[in-house]
């Protein structure tokens, strides 16, 4: 089965989303993430890009943006971008760097899915990041409803690509033409 098919047959069965959503993807510029809004726009749906600038990587920040605008205008896609101050933010609310950036993240990303009528946000978390949550919750100790690992759909989020691991996202964009990732 292609990959195509196996994350369309993933999006159905798990009933993610429908061809007449609008859905937003959220965007880093990393392979993951440009497999899911290719795929995404590949099967079908009507997509658009959120990209969080955190400025917390120097230049490597910036070049992500200038990739991701670049890429979003190449594939004609409506593409939000917002700047962050995400070390200001986390010592302001007495929070860690990566806390405060998925916070801020997921506040935005609700905040365009009112704003814009998007049916739900993508995010391009895979089989291999679930695997990792699972036993960092059962390192911590979490509950039985912690050691499900990450969930496909819950709250307006949902993760198409559970159903593939890291190396197929990696083969698929090299065969879409898109290696440069790997």
């Amino acid at each position: 089965m292609t990959f195509e098919r196996i994350v369309e047959n993933f999006i159905a069965g798990h009933h993610l989303m429908r061809k007449s959503d609008s859905v937003l993807v959220a965007l880093s510029g990393g392979a993951d993430s440009v497999a899911l809004l290719l795929v995404l726009q590949k099967l079908g749906y009507k997509v658009a890009a959120a990209h969080c600038n955190f400025h917390l990587r120097g230049g490597e920040s910036d070049r992500d943006e200038r990739f991701v605008r670049e890429l979003c205008k190449e594939m004609q896609v409506a593409l939000h971008v917002v700047q962050f101050d995400t070390k200001a933010e986390a010592a302001r609310n007495k929070e860690s760097i990566e806390m405060a950036a998925r916070r801020l993240r997921y506040e935005w990303f609700s905040r365009l899915r009112r704003e814009h009528g998007y049916g739900c946000v993508a995010v391009a978390h895979h089989r291999d990041d679930n695997a990792e949550t699972f036993f960092l919750n059962l390192l911590r100790g979490t509950s039985v409803r912690g050691l499900a690992g990450m969930r496909p759909r819950r709250d307006g989020i949902v993760r198409p690509l559970l159903c593939v691991g890291r190396t197929d996202i990696e083969d698929w964009l090299a065969q879409e033409g898109k290696g440069e990732f790997k």
